[in-house]
């Protein structure tokens, strides 16, 4: 019985996903559990799974971004036709029915157009992106590489094959494999040599036992960048992460009545116990908690003293949540992630510390879990290492406010007519009027301000 292949839904705000990479060739046999394609969301990318077994059958090209829940592709048992797919909306991007009961194209005839080889040229050439970056790394034009992927789509495999296949007159690329060492590409060995890893030690997945990229970057765990920095002149579209974070922001600011506060914070009395932290912790204890982990556990014991700011607005009304879960954000290659911080208001300081860097860590490096993005009910955000004062942070949908943090800097008090330095910092709330006023939101600014002159009790 044919089994439908759907777009998953990742979390509760994901509402479309793009099909970078189908990593199956059309007609392969699956088991549950199997890596079927490479997801790009507004938050991650992620490795799908087969959630049963079969022969797959894609009915998108590779590249489509479509709404979640829509049909992406069939399981299929041997020797049986994909189900007639007509009448049946297709998603955006995916191609057109030719109402003869056969799946839309999948070698760019109906297709989005595929980016142009690396050559230049403006064949419609269907190439992954991860291909199309091996194959800029080696100068290959990818008009002579076959393809293997669904519909004769070139994966990064593929190049590597083709690197492999050419005879050795192509300097660099062309080193001869060392004695011992397992038959791998040009492109492969030259990774391995930058990484300091012996290639006769490690075990490859290609065919033969022959070593890939992927071998690689599972052994060391180094991501694979998906961007370069722009420069003057690139057009950057608004697609996966960028397109989507605009289009919320865009709709957050459409949909609310945000206002901000500014309110200046003393800091003095959380500096000078950082300093004492750092000279008597133990290198065995959880790292030293930063400034933003004091503001991080006052935000969350400030907000079990205003349940207003950690809400949500629905149809029927405000509903005030049961937890607090803090997300926090973090800038990422092409975008910004906010890991979640389960149950703040509960844990120690050391022990958000501790979550906070190894979420941070995980997002940097692109192994974060969608589950580790989702379920925030308050975030915060910092741009004080930028040198920023204060700013208007956009609340993330689904709250109904934002605590932005500005730089650490010098601030002056007066006592009895002398001049004292203190050290201070802004704090902007942006807040959602529809559910919370100006007093109550100044209320709480008030009470994170005082959790921070005394912060001993944000020790415990």
């Amino acid at each position: 019985m044919a089994v439908e292949v759907l777009l998953p839904k990742i979390g509760l705000t994901m509402q479309e996903g793009t099909i970078d990479e189908w990593l199956v060739p059309v007609g392969a046999a699956v088991a549950e559990g199997d890596a079927l394609l490479r997801l790009a969301t507004d938050k991650v990318d992620v490795d799908v799974e087969a959630e049963a077994g079969g022969l797959f059958h894609p009915v998108v090209p590779a590249g489509s971004t479509v709404p979640t829940g829509a049909l992406i592709g069939w399981l299929l048992a041997e020797g049986e036709q994909p189900p007639d797919p007509a009448g049946t909306p297709m998603p955006a991007g995916s191609g057109t029915s030719t109402g003869s009961g056969s799946p839309p194209a999948l070698d760019g005839a109906d297709a989005a157009p595929a980016a142009p080889s690396v050559n230049g040229t403006a064949d419609r050439l269907l190439s992954s992106p991860n291909a199309r970056r091996v194959a800029a790394a080696d100068d290959v034009d990818l008009t002579a590489v076959r393809g293997t992927g669904p519909g004769g789509r070139i994966v990064s495999e593929d190049v590597e094959d083709f690197l492999l296949a050419v005879p050795g007159d192509l300097g660099d690329r062309g080193t001869p494999v060392p004695a011992g060492v397992l038959p791998s590409s040009p492109l492969v060995r030259k990774l391995a040599k930058e990484r300091g890893i012996d290639l006769s030690a490690v075990n490859g997945t290609g065919p033969g036992g022959r070593v890939r990229r992927s071998d690689l970057d599972a052994l060391t765990a180094a991501p694979v960048r998906r961007d370069t920095a722009p420069r003057p002149g690139d057009v950057l579209p608004l697609t996966g992460m960028r397109g989507t974070i605009a289009r919320r922001m865009h709709a957050s600011l459409q949909e609310m009545a945000q206002l901000t506060h500014g309110y200046e914070v003393r800091m003095d009395a959380v500096v000078s116990l950082r300093e004492r932290l750092k000279e008597e912790w133990d290198d065995s204890d959880p790292p030293v908690p930063g400034l933003n982990d004091f503001l991080l556990k006052a935000a969350a014991l400030a907000l079990r003293e205003h349940p207003l700011l950690n809400a949500t607005v629905r149809e029927d009304g405000v509903h005030l949540l049961d937890g607090i879960h803090l997300g926090f954000a973090v800038a990422v290659p092409g975008g910004l992630m906010v890991p979640v911080i389960e149950d703040a208001v509960e844990l120690s300081l050391p022990e958000i510390a501790r979550r906070s860097r190894a979420l941070a860590q995980s997002a940097r490096e692109g192994r974060i879990s969608p589950a580790q993005l989702e379920g925030a009910t308050f975030t915060v955000t910092s741009l004080g290492g930028y040198g920023v004062d204060f700013f208007t942070p956009v609340i993330n949908p689904g709250n109904v406010a934002i605590l932005g943090v500005g730089r650490l800097r010098d601030g002056v008090e007066w006592v009895d007519d002398r001049p004292l330095r203190t050290r201070v910092l802004t704090l902007s709330l942006t807040f959602d009027h529809r559910a919370v006023d100006g007093a109550p939101a100044a209320e709480y600014l008030r009470t994170v301000a005082e959790l921070l002159r005394r912060p001993l009790r944000l020790l415990v």
